[in-house]
């Protein structure tokens, strides 16, 4: 029996202390990319394209798109979203780019990220926007593709009151 209880308390402790570490030290830590936080692209008429989309596929559809709602590894009772919005044509909002799409990264640590791809030589295009829902700003890949990066707030994206698929 006092080896059997040795044992435990052995497995209590290295749980204990692997989880501790964990804590202290998560992986993955730090300034990065977490996931997609939306997929954007240029349509002729995007109004008509998200009307297809919600009758055939059945997407909901919300004033700037589809959310797709899900919620976040290791804490499911956090939601996430991951927004599908087709532009105007003619949007100006992809400039520089010149091309028909901008994917947009859900980022952790926005601002260490920033200064992190500063000191790599990388540029934002424009200055950080913050509003409630997260903070954005774009720059360019070696592609000439414009991305964005989202810190978000989820918490109150959720209020915002969107439709989302799940």
């Amino acid at each position: 029996m006092k080896r059997f209880t040795l044992v435990v308390l052995l497995l209590i402790s290295f749980g204990l202390g692997y989880g501790f570490n964990r804590l202290i030290n998560p992986v993955n830590s730090g300034p990065r990319v977490t996931s997609l936080g939306g997929i954007f692209f240029k349509a002729k008429d995007p109004v008509a394209l998200k009307a297809w989309y919600n009758k055939n596929l059945g997407i909901p559809m919300g004033d700037y798109g589809a959310n797709f709602e899900w919620h976040q590894g290791m804490d499911s009772t956090k939601k996430g979203f991951t927004l599908w919005a087709p532009f105007k044509e003619t949007t100006k909002y992809f400039q520089p780019s010149e091309k028909q799409f901008m994917i947009n990264y859900r980022v952790v640590q926005l601002d260490a990220l920033l200064a992190k791809l500063k000191a790599a030589g990388i540029m934002p295009t424009d200055t950080v926007e913050r509003v409630s829902y997260g903070s954005f700003v774009h720059l360019m890949d070696p592609e000439g593709n414009k991305i964005e990066l989202w810190e978000p707030n989820d918490v109150e994206y959720a209020k915002l009151g969107t439709a989302t698929a799940k």
